[in-house]
């Protein structure tokens, strides 16, 4: 049952994410590396996440430093992004540091999560 959630919770995450990435292109760069490299490190396979570690670094500073469309436009929007950068930045040094698989992975769920918590703010109605 619980993974049952789990793949509807990931396919409605990649809806939402697919629709805000229309309109921000930095997130919709930010949402190909960290898919292409997070979802293979759930099973064990941290290579992608490893070899591109700069790259999510970047990209990650990229979308935190990009125009963010006026509807997200928030507090908390760049707190997110300010987060989601400096996660991504300690990620990426955990990596050139060689540190072991369980903290990288660890660290990579870290930036995972912090990138949902960016889409997130992405979908929250404002009142």
């Amino acid at each position: 049952m619980k993974r049952f959630l789990f793949i509807i919770a990931l396919f409605a995450c990649t809806a939402i994410a697919h629709a805000q990435t229309m309109e921000w292109p930095a997130l919709k760069t930010f949402h190909g590396v960290i898919s292409q490299t997070y979802h293979p490190s759930e099973e064990g396979n941290l290579a992608p996440a490893k070899q591109r570690s700069k790259e999510i670094y970047d990209d990650a500073k990229q979308l935190a430093t990009s125009s963010v469309p006026a509807a997200y436009q928030s507090p908390k929007m760049k707190e997110a992004l300010s987060n989601l950068e400096k996660e991504a930045a300690k990620f990426n040094d955990m990596v050139t540091k060689m540190r072991p698989d369980p903290e990288i992975k660890k660290q990579l769920s870290v930036v995972h999560d912090a990138f949902h918590e960016v889409a997130g703010l992405c979908k929250e109605e404002k009142h």
